[in-house]
């Protein structure tokens, strides 16, 4: 290994004499992982003899190695010396950027779907007439993107009349305009003491105070929400109960019914957050289903198909309160795009939605029998059909959540500490693993391997990530 380098450092240094070294020596290790020169789990020269070999000072060659571990190229174990991961992805293990490295993305399909996708929007655009689709349209979707929605939304609920159903761009947005319109008098919106991000940010945005709710290990408490109703100026419930983003809960459906009881003898609105209901195989009665006339029913096909398509199906609380909404969706979006809606359709009417969502789900269960095994002595939280896990951090773990997850992220793990999901300012030792992504299943399991090394060496942590 260390004739290879030497023969690649002096290439390098003629051909880049004005590169910083330590660049270079990620820049041979990269090409030599791509020529196939340097194999996975081949053993790099230790860093005092690559610091002789190339007349550079330690610092120098230390430097090297950590620029070559944040491109995801090698791998250090203390005590054991560095080695190479392996062929660098497609997409960096970086993920292109630090925002999508805390993201919970899903699973990206495979080839063969990657085409028939490919086929569907192909035929899409040789079938419709494409001028109609770069025009304005009524908020809510077109006739054709209602019926598709109704397809989609009816997986999961009982038939749905079309006038209670809106196409959103996105259940981010739908949320926007929920709160929008729920809270345009003030109020405070009931939440669990971890929630989705996102709502957090939305909340803030538009100066709306969340209520947290404590929790056990069913969901928020019965007894706190109805405290909340009888002393606070309550504008809703917000849910997500299927999968929960961070902790993966499904609610039972005792806790469903005891909430759902709550709400209605006060009359309070439930917002009930379904990104990923459609990754579930089990049914559990929603709360659309217990009290239709008060809750507004929210899914979409971001984390089964792909977040870059924005489409988000709304199941209102009748057809007046889903025309009011739509009036405050089109206040604050214009109209969903008529692109993606149609896209959305297609794929939905040609079956490649589904098929895609079974992908999703099969690939997820594998990598959560991968997680089981490599972290079977850490204690976690997970769903069979999800592509994310709830670490506990242990007690004796000598990084606080935050830490982690940022040094996670750093080593090509896609962590995101408790403080982001967290609404009652006690946040867990805990953080969030996403198994998703632009990622192969090989590059997941190397993730989750390193992943159980610096916990298992928390005090060796720093040796790990120089």
């Amino acid at each position: 290994m260390l004739n290879k380098i030497a023969n690649r450092w002096k290439t390098h240094q003629q051909q880049h004499t004005a590169r910083p070294a330590y660049l270079l020596i990620a820049d041979i290790i990269a090409d030599g992982i791509n020529s196939g020169e340097f194999q996975p789990r081949d053993r790099l020269p230790p860093l005092r003899d690559l610091a002789v070999l190339l007349a550079m000072n330690y610092t120098t060659a230390t430097r090297g190695y950590a620029e070559a571990r944040r491109r995801g190229l090698i791998d250090s174990r203390p005590g054991l010396g560095s080695f190479i991961r392996g062929k660098v992805p497609s997409v960096p293990l970086s993920g292109g950027s630090s925002y999508e490295m805390t993201m919970n993305s899903p699973i990206e399909p495979g080839e063969e779907l990657a085409q028939a996708i490919a086929a569907g929007a192909i035929n899409l655009f040789t079938q419709k007439n494409i001028l109609g689709l770069l025009r304005y349209q009524d908020f809510g979707g077109q006739a054709d993107d209602k019926a598709m929605a109704k397809v989609w939304l009816e997986k999961q609920l009982p038939p749905v009349s079309i006038y209670e159903i809106l196409v959103a761009p996105g259940i981010h947005s739908a949320l926007v305009g929920l709160l929008t319109l729920l809270c345009r008098h003030g109020g405070s919106v009931c939440v669990s003491d971890l929630i989705y991000p996102g709502l957090k940010a939305i909340a803030s945005q538009l100066n709306i105070t969340l209520q947290s709710l404590p929790c056990d290990e069913d969901g928020p408490l019965p007894r706190a929400f109805e405290h909340q109703c009888q002393t606070g100026n309550i504008r809703a419930l917000y849910v997500n109960p299927t999968i929960q983003n961070p902790t993966t809960l499904t609610l039972p459906l005792r806790r469903r019914e005891a909430l759902a009881d709550v709400a209605l003898r006060y009359s309070i609105p439930v917002i009930e957050d379904e990104a990923y209901a459609a990754l579930a195989t089990r049914h559990i009665p929603s709360f659309s289903e217990l009290i239709p006339e008060l809750t507004w029913y929210l899914t979409g096909m971001s984390k089964c198909f792909g977040p870059g398509l924005r489409t988000a199906f709304i199941k209102g609380p009748g057809k007046r309160n889903t025309q009011l909404l739509a009036g405050a969706l089109r206040a604050l979006n214009v109209m969903a795009s008529p692109l993606t809606n149609a896209l959305a359709a297609q794929w939905i009417q040609e079956g490649t939605a589904d098929r895609v969502l079974q992908s999703v789900r099969a690939e997820s269960a594998i990598r959560q029998k991968i997680a089981a095994d490599i972290l079977k002595e850490f204690s976690y939280r997970a769903t069979p059909e999800g592509f994310h896990l709830w670490l506990q951090l242990p007690r004796h773990f000598n990084w606080n959540p935050a830490e982690m997850a940022v040094k996670l992220r750093d080593l090509g793990v896609s962590a995101v500490s408790s403080a982001a999901f967290c609404t009652d300012n006690n946040p867990p030792d805990a953080i969030r693993i996403c198994l998703g992504g632009a990622w192969s299943r090989e590059v997941c399991t190397e993730n989750l391997h390193t992943l159980a090394h610096v916990m298992r060496n928390p005090l060796n942590f720093g040796s790990v990530i120089l």
